[in-house]
């Protein structure tokens, strides 16, 4: 894919100026260290039909980083999810695994909602 077919967060699709950069392209964060992440978990069931979802809010990193982390949640759950936007979200209320996943390795600012 080339460069000027890469969406935005504004929505923008295509340039016709070959030099264009989106804003953000040059802004790749560093993932932080686990103890230096201050995660949050909570309960949510807003726009899901009443259905419970464990949400791991307030990543800092890569999305890269980011997904390799909800994939090991999700499996340690047992459970299905996804990971984006720097949220994880699990399937169901683990909120006691998920916290006890976290502080065993090495997340240690971590707050339950």
């Amino acid at each position: 894919m080339s460069k000027k077919n890469r969406s935005d967060i504004h929505g923008l699709v295509y340039s016709t100026d070959p030099d264009y950069k989106f804003e953000g392209e040059n802004n790749i964060f560093e993932t932080l260290p686990a103890d230096r992440q201050k995660l949050r978990i909570k309960l949510d069931t807003k726009h899901r039909a009443g259905k419970a979802v464990t949400l791991i809010e307030g990543f800092i990193g890569k999305e890269e980083d980011l997904g390799e982390l909800g994939k090991k949640l999700k499996s340690f759950c047992g459970t299905g999810g996804s990971a984006k936007n720097s949220e994880i979200i699990i399937q169901g209320d683990q909120r006691d695994k998920v916290g006890q996943w976290l502080l065993n390795n090495g997340y240690k600012n971590t707050k339950k909602l």
